[in-house]
């Protein structure tokens, strides 16, 4: 095969959408996932399913590689999914560092390397902050932060680093909060609020650098068509929200008051060392996506929560 497009991840929130976006605009895909029958349910039409892992660094997916127009790399364990245990941490460490490692090793070993190596990393790079007004607001040139979030995305993008030894150009995706109804903050926080307990989560002054799914996957095929794109690209909206805001912009688009508060102390309960991270965020803005010219579908919170608000009834 040629001029196929391989994707980790791909059975996950943004992977599924993506898969079915670039089979739809005619692309050949090739899906690398845990389990290749599940793969197949959920995203039919791609041009093949391979078992891969984040721990495999052998195996047929391998030569899938090979005469790759590109490589999208989205896999990774959930971070805020479970209750932070060092077990869960190393976890969702190696499911990053080790997967992105093998992954290059395979590039490397290619006849016909991929043209485009897209790897997924987070705004958590930047460091986590407690209120929007700690940090001035963050484009790609932000210095790294020293938190475990940071330490994942550093090492996360280390990994990455050496396709461009073997000529191929790299792009770090650098995603914030994504909003989709499918999985995530918004899909956890509509709940609540459909039972008019809805609120935001810890003080509220925490920044949410934030993305709709559709700007997300529009932002992934900009990157992978258009070789401007190179080195880090934050993947978010013009402008950030507060927590307080956005929850109260969600109880309005909902039509359900946004009265009842998350406190720390019951998100610890649930998450552990988690919740360190969940009640705080990042003020971070799209500088390399503005440069190249691209359009957001929904600059404006109001319209993205109204948006997949309504494609959830």
């Amino acid at each position: 095969m040629e001029g196929h497009i391989v994707i980790t991840g791909a059975t996950g929130v943004i992977g599924i959408e993506l898969s079915r976006r670039l089979i739809a605009r005619g692309e050949k895909v090739v899906v690398l996932a845990r389990s290749a029958g599940s793969a197949k349910d959920k995203i039919p039409g791609a041009a093949g399913y391979l078992r891969w892992d984040a721990d495999m660094d052998s195996g047929e997916w391998v030569s899938s590689v090979d005469g790759a127009k590109a490589v999208i790399h989205l896999a990774g364990k959930p971070l805020l999914d479970a209750r932070w245990t060092e077990e869960h941490k190393k976890e969702c460490y190696d499911s990053r560092i080790d997967s992105t490692r093998h992954m290059v090793s395979a590039i490397s070993r290619a006849e016909r390397k991929p043209e485009v190596f897209i790897s997924a990393s987070a705004i958590g790079y930047y460091g986590s902050f407690d209120e929007c007004g700690d940090t001035a607001e963050l484009d790609e040139s932000g210095s790294e932060g020293g938190d475990f979030l940071a330490r994942i995305c550093i090492d996360w993008e280390k990994a990455a680093q050496p396709v461009t030894q073997y000529g191929v150009r790299l792009v770090l995706l650098r995603t914030g909060i994504v909003l989709s109804t499918r999985g995530g903050m918004l899909q956890k926080m509509i709940t609540p609020f459909s039972f008019f307990l809805g609120g935001p989560v810890g003080s509220g002054k925490q920044c949410l650098s934030w993305i709709h799914i559709d700007d997300e996957i529009d932002c992934i095929l900009a990157v992978l068509d258009d070789s401007r794109y190179q080195g880090a690209v934050n993947a978010v909206a013009p402008v950030p929200s507060t927590m307080s805001d956005f929850a109260h912009e969600l109880g309005h688009v909902m039509g359900r008051p946004s009265l009842l508060p998350v406190p720390k102390l019951v998100v610890q309960v649930m998450l552990g060392e988690g919740a360190d991270y969940a009640v705080k965020g990042q003020r971070v803005v799209p500088r390399a996506l503005k440069q190249n010219g691209f359009v957001f579908r929904y600059p404006d919170l109001g319209a993205a929560l109204k948006d997949l608000v309504s494609r959830n009834k």
